[in-house]
C-alpha cells in the first residue's frame, strides 16, 4: 500500500484563482470555435514607451547583465521610484530606507502579510475588495474581518463602524484607492482618517495604489499625509501606469522600519529583478507628462464605449470612477451577477467579470475592462444588443432575428 500524501493544512479553504479557472473554460469555449470576447481582465493591451523596450534590449545584450541583483533592487531604481513619487505624488521618499523595489505588487501583499501576522491575529478587509487579500489571510492562519464598503458612501470606509469593531488583535488593514473594483477615486480626507485611525489603534494601514494614473489627473498617496509613515505603507506598479503587467515590477514604500522588517523576509524569498528590466524601468518612471495624457486619451475613447455597453446592459454606474475597469449595478431582475455574466459568456459570446468574486457587496455588479482595442468593444456591444434583441423578440413571441 502507498501512504496518502495530501497538502498542507494552510491550502484548506483556498481556491485556485477566479480568473485562472476561469480563462481555462473561456480558452476551451475559444478551442470549439466560440470565439469569446474578454473585457473581464485588467492587463493592459497597449505597448510600453518604445524607449522602455528598447533599454531591455540594449541592456540584456551586455554581458554583465546576467547575474544575481540585490534584493533591496539597484540604486537607480530605488533613486527613480523616489523621484517618480517626488513628482507626481509630491512625496519626499529615502531611496536607500524608505523603497524596496517588488517582483509586482501582488507580490508585496503576501510579503507585507507574511512579515507582520501570527496566525492568529486579525485583518481588516474591504468587502468589496481586491481576493488576494482574502487568500493570503487564509494561508497565514489570520482572521479576517471585513469592512464594508456601500455604494451611497461612495465606497469609502465607514469608520464610525470601524471603531465599534473589535481590533483588539488587529495587526494589519488593506486598502485600495483608487478603489478596485469600484472605480472609487482617493480621497484626501480618507486618508487622512485612516493615518489617525491606523495610530490611535497600533495598525498597519497598507494602501495598495496600482491604479491612481489612470483616467485621473492628480494622483494621490496615503503617504503624502502627515504623519503616515508613523503607521503606513504603499504598494504601487508600473503594470497599469505604464502598461508593463507582465513585466512585474512594482514597489513597497513608507515607515523605513517596517521596509527593513520586509526586506528580511524577502531576501529569503528571491533573488532580485533582472538587472536589463530593472533599468528598463527606469526609463519608464521617467515618463513625461504626455506619455501619461496620451494614455489616458486612449482609455478615455475606451471608456466611453464601455459606458455605452453598461447602458445596453441596463446597468447604472458613477461616471466618476476611476481606473481601468467600469464597475456597475445590474437590473433587479436577475438574481446576481454570476446570473447575467454566464448568460453574456454563453449566449452572447462576451466575458466579464461577476463582482461577487470581490465579496458579497459585489454581488449586484458587473465589472468591464477598458484593456481591449476599441474594435473589440464595438463587436461585443454588437454581439450584446443583438443577444438581447432576439430575447426580446422571443419573449414577445415574434421571430427571432439571427447574426
Amino acid at each position: 500500500m502507498q501512504k496518502e500524501i495530501k497538502p498542507a493544512k494552510r491550502l484548506e479553504g483556498i481556491n485556485e484563482y477566479y480568473f485562472s479557472s476561469k480563462l481555462r473554460e473561456v480558452a476551451m469555449l475559444n478551442a470549439q470555435g466560440k470565439d469569446i470576447i474578454s473585457l473581464a481582465i485588467g492587463s493592459p493591451d497597449l505597448m510600453p514607451r518604445a524607449e522602455v523596450v528598447e533599454t531591455l534590449c540594449k541592456e540584456a545584450a551586455q554581458k554583465t547583465a546576467h547575474g544575481y541583483q540585490p534584493n533591496i533592487g539597484r540604486k537607480e531604481l530605488r533613486s527613480a521610484f523616489a523621484a517618480w513619487y517626488k513628482e507626481w505624488y509630491g512625496v519626499d521618499l529615502d531611496p536607500d530606507r524608505e523603497i524596496l523595489p517588488l517582483i509586482g505588487s501582488k507580490e508585496g501583499v503576501m510579503h507585507v502579510s507574511m512579515t507582520f501576522l501570527n496566525p492568529g491575529d486579525a485583518v481588516l478587509l474591504p468587502n468589496p475588495g481586491y481576493p488576494t487579500y482574502r487568500a493570503v489571510c487564509k494561508l497565514l492562519q489570520a482572521e479576517v474581518l471585513e469592512y464594508e464598503l456601500d455604494e451611497k458612501n461612495g465606497w469609502q470606509p465607514d469608520f464610525e463602524a470601524l471603531e465599534k469593531m473589535d481590533l483588539s488583535r488587529v495587526k494589519l488593514m488593506w486598502v485600495n484607492y483608487p478603489h478596485m473594483p469600484t472605480g472609487a477615486p482617493a480621497q484626501k480626507s480618507t486618508f487622512e482618517k485612516l493615518v489617525d485611525f491606523g495610530r490611535r489603534h497600533g495598525i498597519v494601514v497598507c494602501n495598495d495604489n496600482p491604479y491612481s494614473f489612470i483616467l485621473n489627473n492628480h494622483p494621490l498617496s496615503i503617504l503624502s499625509v502627515p504623519g503616515a509613515k508613523d503607521c503606513c505603507l504603499e504598494l504601487n506598479s508600473l503594470s497599469k501606469s505604464h502598461n508593463m503587467p507582465g513585466w512585474r515590477i512594482g514597489m513597497l514604500a513608507g515607515n523605513p522600519e517596517f521596509v527593513s522588517w520586509v526586506v528580511r523576509l524577502k531576501s529569503n524569498v528571491d533573488s532580485g529583478q533582472f538587472l536589463p528590466m530593472q533599468l528598463a524601468a527606469v526609463k519608464a518612471l521617467q515618463s513625461e507628462r504626455s506619455w501619461y495624457k496620451e494614455l489616458n486619451r486612449r482609455y478615455s475613447s475606451r471608456r466611453v464605449l464601455i459606458e455605452e455597453l453598461m447602458c445596453s446592459l441596463h446597468c447604472t454606474f458613477d461616471a466618476g470612477q476611476e481606473g481601468i475597469f467600469l464597475w456597475g449595478r445590474i437590473p433587479d431582475d436577475y438574481t446576481d451577477a454570476a446570473e447575467l455574466c454566464d448568460e453574456l459568456l454563453y449566449k452572447a459570446r462576451v466575458f466579464v467579470a461577476p463582482g461577487f468574486i470581490f465579496g458579497s457587496k459585489g454581488n449586484r455588479y458587473i465589472r468591464i475592462s477598458l484593456c481591449s482595442p476599441e474594435e473589440q468593444i464595438r463587436e461585443a456591444r454588437r454581439r450584446v444588443c443583438n443577444y438581447l434583441h432576439k430575447q426580446k423578440c422571443s419573449s414577445a413571441g415574434k421571430p427571432v432575428l439571427t447574426s
